[in-house]
């Protein structure tokens, strides 16, 4: 339950945020956009430590609690972020991608 609700109150409101806002909205203050990718920042560093001696977030084994944090943070580029500083979260990613049934946010589910 940890991380989901770090996935709610401190990844989501600063990783997808700023890529709704790049992607979607478009008139977004940049002063708040800058303030938002910081946070997002803080929250990628968090969990590449958390990852840095762990397969997975929850009892070295893939949870609900992935595939919450996995969402946003696979197209956390869209977003301005840059994923090169956080290597451990680079090979989760990996991980949760080689899950069977994995669909990534940017494929179409239905018709």
């Amino acid at each position: 339950m940890q991380w989901l609700f770090y996935e709610q109150y401190s990844h989501e409101p600063n990783v997808a945020t700023p890529r709704f806002w790049l992607h979607e909205r478009r008139d977004h203050d940049p002063a708040l956009l800058a303030h938002k990718q910081e946070l997002g920042r803080y929250a990628l560093a968090l969990m590449d430590r958390h990852l840095a001696a762990r397969a997975f977030f929850v009892g070295e084994r893939y949870t609900v609690a992935d595939i919450a944090l996995y969402a946003y943070t696979h197209v956390a580029d869209e977003g301005g972020f840059d994923l090169a500083p956080y290597p451990a979260v680079r090979a989760w990613l990996a991980r949760v991608a080689a899950q069977p049934r994995h669909v990534p946010i940017t494929q179409r589910v239905f018709a």
